[in-house]
């Protein structure tokens, strides 16, 4: 990790140091270029990579995405095994510790009791001369919820795109997840989506997933909207086919950022610094005290925990990449870094963390206190964890019972209601100089007017 110490430096100055690389600004790796090569015939950057995948899907079909499944996680699917069946799920909930389970069920019923309190509904006010206004809150029809695979497993993945979903009352919801090369699904994925809610579940990852739940197989439906983080290909997939349906945000590599004095305990810092470093090379963590004290027992307590975690060549990589301390002048200046930085995760460990929270400007999520650490609101607590990265949460927010909703306008008018404003319409109408516009409200005046004189 690098340390920095800027209380003596313009917070302009500093603020870059929290920037992240655009999502598509990745660099494929050497093993990675290797096998695009081998597939393609040549070397393609990660977005021209998606754009054949989508191509050939939207094509072909089931035929395309079975061979980029093969091709890339390795199994050889058939139409008729490409969804999960019956006795696969079964076999999943055979294959699955009790109390495993129980855990994702408390889960599971935690994530449903939060999003239930903040269902949208639907309204209606009246106006003047009977006049009537609202608003239709409608669930959409179809989704598609992509959990990522790859290195892990993650059935908390499961829980938050699929229950929210299930609140807002989607009918039908087709999950997307990436096989083992036997083409099996890891049974506690299984097991989550079928008590979360799942209509279907594909064995199928990567831009050749998204391009199918965009635009439909023989086997997988068309979706109105997909949500669900994913690796750079997935998430560059989404991007694609954004406007074929919709998407919930563009979601890139983990991130931690914390904000403490020195009132934390450092192996509480590090500990959740680490958390998030050991999902992928790729994750941030950052620490932001007023505490040089504080910086340095964390750097070293860092490195004490990182010698015991199995996934430790991860996680060490990806704080000797992206990992940062800063040594603030103060808490005021540790946050104005921290809105800058628009985290994913913002824990605030502080000795009066709630004094700092109207401070917070933009984050994905805010955790306080030493009791709150970040993989609380990853698997159990019941706000969602599917958050902006990247800096977006300047203007994506967390996914919600709003994601898989819409809303649709209404609007009522009665005759003394339009003739009221009828003038201002015309008005305006003829301003823009859309003299149809302005027609369609003329004529239900004169046609007023001649109800009028014939009464």
């Amino acid at each position: 990790m690098r340390t920095v110490d800027a209380r003596t430096r313009p917070l302009a100055e500093v603020a870059p140091l929290l920037a992240k690389p655009a999502f598509d600004a990745v660099v494929l790796g050497a093993g990675a270029r290797a096998r695009v090569k081998e597939m393609f015939g040549r070397e393609l950057t990660a977005a021209e990579v998606v754009d054949r995948i989508i191509a050939g899907v939207r094509r072909e079909g089931d035929a395309a995405l079975l061979r980029y499944t093969e091709l890339i996680d390795g199994p050889r699917l058939t139409a008729e095994s490409l969804t999960v069946s019956a006795a696969e799920f079964a076999a999943a909930r055979a294959a699955v510790d009790p109390a495993v389970m129980a855990s994702l069920a408390r889960a599971i019923a935690n994530v449903r009791s939060y999003h239930a309190e903040r269902v949208p509904t639907s309204w209606a006010t009246d106006r003047e001369h009977g006049a009537m206004l609202g608003q239709r809150c409608l669930p959409l029809e179809r989704v598609g919820v992509y959990v990522p695979g790859g290195t892990a497993a993650y059935p908390s993945s499961v829980i938050m795109n699929i229950v929210p979903a299930v609140v807002a009352g989607v009918k039908e919801i087709i999950m997307a997840v990436p096989p083992a090369r036997d083409g099996s699904v890891n049974p506690y994925v299984l097991a989550a989506a079928e008590a979360a809610g799942a209509t279907t579940v594909v064995k199928a990852g990567g831009a050749q997933a998204v391009a199918a739940l965009a635009f439909g197989t023989v086997t997988v439906p068309k979706v109105d909207k997909i949500t669900g983080p994913g690796n750079i290909f997935v998430t560059l997939a989404k991007k694609a086919v954004y406007g074929y349906c919709d998407i919930d945000m563009l979601a890139g590599p983990s991130e931690i950022l914390i904000v403490a004095d020195d009132s934390a305990d450092p192996a509480f810092i590090a500990a959740d610094l680490l958390s998030q470093a050991e999902h992928d090379v790729l994750a941030t963590g950052t620490l932001i005290t007023d505490s040089p004290a504080l910086a340095a027992a964390v750097e070293r307590e860092t490195a004490r925990q990182l010698a015991l975690l199995p996934r430790s060549a991860i996680a060490g990589e990806a704080l000797a990449r992206n990992g940062l301390i800063i040594i603030a002048a103060d808490l005021a200046a540790a946050m104005e870094l921290a809105n800058a930085a628009a985290p994913e995760h913002l824990e605030i460990v502080t000795a009066d963390p709630f004094a700092l929270l109207p401070a917070v400007r933009h984050a994905g999520a805010v955790f306080l206190g030493p009791y709150s650490p970040e993989p609380l609101g990853d698997y159990l607590a019941g706000p969602n964890h599917v958050l902006p990265t990247g800096g977006t949460a300047r203007f994506y927010s967390v996914l919600s019972v709003e994601t898989f909703m819409k809303r649709t306008s209404v609007i009522a008018y009665t005759a003394a209601a339009l003739a009221a404003v009828s003038e201002d319409v015309i008005r305006l109408a003829a301003a823009e100089g859309l003299e149809a516009h302005a027609n369609a409200v003329r004529i239900r005046r004169r046609d007023n007017v001649a109800d009028s004189s014939r009464a």
